[in-house]
């Protein structure tokens, strides 16, 4: 997929085609659009080779999965190499499948250990492949790479200029379970990392205090836009503003609609009588996410199905300053996963 030039750095401005395509779609209709967010046509959401109509399930429920355990790493690297969007200059986009870690333990089978010989698969010879940006270990989409140190230095740059600007560089997609209370909105939150049970997990922290900030805990920021909705979930788009481990996952369970398929903070949401309220981060432990009844027929699923839902979480777009002085700015785009892609089919999307 060629890199997709853009004029302008701010706002969303990504997902907006297939939006389109959707609102002419016979009784559906998307959320209509706010000024300044998520207004710029984007394209080439669906994956190549997708159809337009859910299919049966059969034995692989989640088609496009990545089963890591079943890889050596010359798999992996041909996984990679298959995944690369784009490839200009130093630049190397891949689209990442989720279940990837970036980084582990040395031994790990992780995207930084097979950079070596996907530098070398890719022609580059010694000009060995670095990580400039990439989403997290369940999250899919796009990773950018570069081979020159220089380049991947100024990039680095210009993410931390753009988000002590507050402008965001990053898009992510995400199907929630549950609806936004508003149609769009920041979320703010202050959040820390402990470490329990043997897990890192991420704790909001209700008026943090000055001593809080000294002992690590960073105040987050979030922007988010319901583009669809339908049988009780929502299509959002996110931009990060402020960079925290899982982020984007505890922001949406805030709103009390946590990202479908996150299987470590959706427990923290719970239901009386049809209504969300939150429980105590700090004593409710990650479980794995139980779809209602009516969800788990909307998606074709048998309970021990939805028990390996991968995360719907996509990092779709990026938007990049020109490599050279006078070049327009870019902007990356990666399709979505085939099972997030059926998932949106099978849920049906409603006006707001």
């Amino acid at each position: 997929m060629r890199t997709v030039l853009a004029r302008e750095m701010g706002g969303c401005n990504v997902l907006g085609r297939i939006w389109g395509v959707w609102r002419r779609r016979p009784g559906v209709r998307a959320v209509p659009k706010a000024p300044g967010f998520g207004t710029e046509a984007g394209h080439r959401l669906r994956p190549r080779g997708s159809s337009k109509r859910s299919r049966p399930l059969g034995g692989q429920p989640f088609p496009g999965l990545l089963q890591l355990e079943n890889l050596s790493r010359e798999e992996l690297v041909d996984v990679l190499r298959a995944a690369v969007v784009d490839q200009k200059g130093p630049l190397v986009t891949l689209n990442k499948p989720p279940g990837l870690p970036v980084t582990g333990k040395p031994g790990e089978l992780t995207l930084f250990s097979v950079l070596p010989e996907l530098s070398q698969s890719l022609g580059l010879g010694d000009q060995e492949l670095q990580v400039v940006q990439a989403s997290g270990k369940e999250t899919s989409g796009l990773v950018l790479l570069s081979s020159c140190p220089q380049t991947a230095s100024r990039l680095q740059k210009f993410f931390i200029h753009s988000r002590r600007a507050q402008r965001p560089t990053a898009t992510y997609c995400a199907v929630t379970d549950g609806i936004p209370a508003t149609s769009e909105g920041k979320i703010q939150a202050a959040l820390k990392l402990e470490h329990v049970d043997g897990v890192d997990l991420v704790i909001p922290v209700k008026s943090p205090s000055r001593k809080d900030f000294q002992e690590g805990v960073k105040r987050t920021l979030s922007h988010f836009r319901v583009v669809a909705m339908g049988s009780g979930c929502a299509l959002v788009q996110l931009q990060p503003l402020t960079v925290f481990p899982s982020q984007l996952q505890v922001h949406m369970v805030l709103q009390l609609c946590p990202v479908l398929g996150d299987h470590t903070y959706s427990a923290r949401v719970g239901t009386v009588l049809g209504q969300r309220f939150l429980l105590p981060a700090e004593s409710t432990k990650p479980q794995r996410q139980v779809p209602d009844e009516a969800l788990l027929r909307r998606l074709c699923l048998t309970p021990s199905q939805a028990a390996q839902l991968p995360l719907h979480l996509h990092l779709h777009c990026l938007h990049l300053p020109g490599m050279r002085p006078g070049e327009a700015p870019m902007k990356l785009l990666a399709p979505l996963p085939s099972y997030f892609s059926r998932t949106l089919q099978c849920l049906g999307l409603h006006q707001q």
